[in-house]
């Protein structure tokens, strides 16, 4: 089965499910007392554990089993939700996530988990074994004392009771326990109801026939059925299916049949003593008509149920494929624009202009369908944040704020790991410890708030934390110790400049290595990785009220807006997103300062950058009296890249410059032209120091 079809599902779903138990599990332990949430947790992981058996995972099907169990206690309130509880039902769900990512890999999700079973099954003993037998026996003689079963009947239901009692039929109402360890409860159930139908008719379930099947239910269910079979063969035939421990058949008279409307009217103590606890009285409003007896009613269900499930899972590959596919779509709609331009044909400028707006609008329509929201990186975090928390004794709340903001796949992929490091900085560098923080008249839980919001063609994300701040005063020292600036460098340094020397190479301003942070690596890697993904890091910080970590990132890498230039006879195209202003200055408004050509430009000194020196363009420089400029800005960094000329703004398509042309300086990439000339796209990052 390992290799079954299947397994892309069930990996997909694993994995959500798994996600979904620990989102449960953390509100479960802020609100212990909210059963609700337990009846969540529970659902996942009878789910998990049933496609785990369906699969042939054993060992994951029964180390789910035993979590079960757990939650079990605590949804039946014979267990309290402590701390050390948590701490188990935790290490039994990464034990459970390292077993799917086993089988993602190629492997047959083994594990050696008896160290996390035995604690499951300590929790379990928790309640005395004595107890426990005499409630197993109480059960027992309940359920076998027939005159105290009860069910509710419809009108419909009753009628044809009452006709099958008319016409020599018998009714019996019969309960069946499977076996608590059984895998496939639904197959258990299925395989009764077939028992069933060859010897009669099957008149109504509690639970409902679709809640069976979905495995809605605990060990214990319900059937009225109606047969000219004695209860003893009835009884019998159940029995010889496998994993059925035990079945009380219950014959019913005329007297027995109860309405809905006679069951309103009886008083609530009548009901209660009739019916035995280890058996869910239906409420009211839970004992549903036959429905499947009007076929009317039967298509109007499966009509609201096929509206409810319209959408699919696509392999992410495919999408790749259109994307590419749609790229090359693009650059041939950038030829025929201009060829359109070129022959002057009314005709053809027409069919142009339409195809245009038509690939627009499927641009559009591709872009947003790889568009996913960061809540598929953020979810990660909060369970993250709570061993953290409690292997540095410190109390943190992690607040998140924006997570179905929506960013490219391929961003996605990559922001994990480095927002993952700026979290844990965070908690073991800003938040302080409770007693520290309790004598700086702060709560003693800290909070630190990932937020994630859209701002023009940029998605910006902010880890912000209100805890001890950074001293800048340190950072400087450290720097001049390490001789990464000079004292002269140091006295003219703003708050921006001297924090963003956090991201240097080997820089740590830890006082000690931990597990965590401090091995003076990590912040210059977290850079270049968003830097790489056309993003800015800059920090902001007060001294002990916090630190604030905003990280800019387009929304997409695959087709971008840009400013083509010309230098000689060669293109380039700089992103918009970079792209602060266009200018003209007159060579007499430059000056030169600390050799290195600046303008006054609206009161801000601008360093000049000539890209034909950057990129050795060959030719003679141009003899106008003014130069072209593109303001381009990284954070609050700006500068002047000189350009021979401006060609104007164009959507393209961003291509890799291939395996043989890795590391070129200040490119991130190319383009081709609607003309097929070639045009490199610049990386503004680098030019800006």
């Amino acid at each position: 089965m390992i290799n079954s079809e299947y397994l892309d599902v069930f990996l997909d779903e694993s994995q959500e499910h798994i996600q979904s138990i620990n989102d449960h599990l953390l509100k479960l332990e802020q609100a212990p007392e909210d059963l609700s949430i337990v009846g969540e947790v529970f659902r996942s992981a009878h789910t998990l554990k049933g496609m785990a058996a369906t699969m042939g995972f054993e060992d994951l099907a029964h180390l789910t089993h035993n979590m079960e169990n757990v939650l079990d206690l605590i949804r039946n309130q014979k267990l309290k939700v402590t701390s050390q509880v948590m701490d188990v039902v935790f290490a039994a769900v990464d034990d459970l996530e390292a077993m799917v990512e086993d089988i993602a890999a190629g492997g047959e999700g083994k594990r050696d988990v008896s160290e996390v079973v035995g604690k499951l099954e300590k929790i379990e003993k928790g309640e005395s074994i004595e107890e426990t037998s005499t409630v197993v026996q109480e059960t027992a003689a309940t359920i076998e004392s027939p005159e105290r079963l009860i069910e509710v009947y419809d009108e419909f239901e009753r009628t044809v009771l009452e006709q099958s009692f008319e016409q020599g039929y018998s009714a019996f109402q019969i309960e069946v326990t499977l076996d608590e360890q059984a895998m496939l409860k639904a197959a258990r159930v299925f395989m009764v109801f077939e028992v069933l139908e060859q010897v009669g008719e099957v008149i109504k379930s509690t639970p409902s026939a679709d809640q069976l099947e979905e495995e809605k239910f605990d060990e214990t269910f319900l059937v009225t059925v109606v047969s000219k079979v004695n209860a003893e063969e009835v009884k019998q035939r159940i029995l010889n299916i496998s994993e059925i421990v035990n079945v009380v058949v219950q014959p019913l008279t005329g007297q027995d049949l109860i309405s809905k409307e006679d069951a309103t009217k009886m008083p609530i103590e009548e009901i209660v003593e009739q019916k035995p606890k280890v058996v869910k009285a239906p409420k009211v409003e839970q004992a549903p008509a036959v429905k499947q007896k009007d076929p009317q009613q039967t298509s109007v269900q499966k009509k609201s149920s096929s509206d409810s499930h319209k959408t699919i899972r696509v392999n992410i590959e495919r999408l790749d494929v259109l994307m590419n596919l749609f790229e090359e779509l693009v650059i041939d709609r950038g030829r025929l624009e201009q060829i359109a331009s070129e022959l002057q044909n009314n005709e053809l400028n027409e069919t142009v202009e339409r195809m245009s707006r038509i690939s627009g609008d499927l641009q559009e329509i591709i872009l947003n369908m790889r568009m996913m929201p960061v809540e598929q990186v953020f979810n990660r975090f909060p369970r993250m944040v709570r061993s953290l928390s409690k292997d540095l004794k410190k109390q943190v709340n992690l607040e998140i704020i924006g997570a179905d903001t929506e960013l490219d796949r391929t961003i996605i992929d990559e922001i994990g790991d480095p927002l993952v490091h700026l979290l844990r900085n965070s908690i073991d560098h800003g938040i302080e410890t409770p007693e520290v923080r309790r004598t700086q008249g702060k709560p003693e839980e800290g909070t630190v708030k990932l937020k994630a919001f859209h701002s023009g063609n940029n998605v910006f994300i902010e880890i912000e934390d209100d805890g001890a701040g950074i001293d800048r005063h340190k950072i400087l020292q450290k720097a001049l110790n390490n001789g990464v600036v000079t004292e002269e460098e140091a006295e003219k340094m703003t708050d921006q400049q001297v924090f963003g020397l956090l991201f240097a190479s080997g820089f740590s301003t830890a006082e000690k290595i931990t597990d965590v942070s401090g091995r003076g690596v990590g912040l210059d890697v977290v850079r270049n990785t968003f830097e790489s993904l056309g993003g800015i890091v800059t920090v902001n910080s007060i001294l002990g009220r916090g630190s604030v970590f905003s990280i800019q990132l387009p929304l997409t890498l695959s087709i971008i807006d840009v400013m083509l230039v010309e230098v000689q006879d060669e293109k380039y195209a700089i992103p918009l997103s970079s792209i602060v202003e266009t200018a003209i200055v007159n060579k007499q408004d430059v000056y030169s300062a600390h050799n290195q050509k600046v303008i006054d430009f609206r009161g801000k000194v601008v360093p000049l950058v000539f890209l034909k020196d950057i990129f050795e363009v060959p030719g003679d420089p141009q003899k106008e009296d003014f130069y072209s400029l593109v303001i381009i800005n990284k954070g609050d960094k700006v500068a002047g890249l000189v350009v021979d000329s401006l060609i104007g703004q164009h959507d393209i398509v961003l291509k890799s410059l291939g395996n043989y042309l890795t590391n070129v300086f200040a490119i991130s990439g190319a383009t081709i032209l609607g003309n097929g000339q070639v045009a490199l796209i610049v990386d503004t990052n680098a030019l800006i120091k």
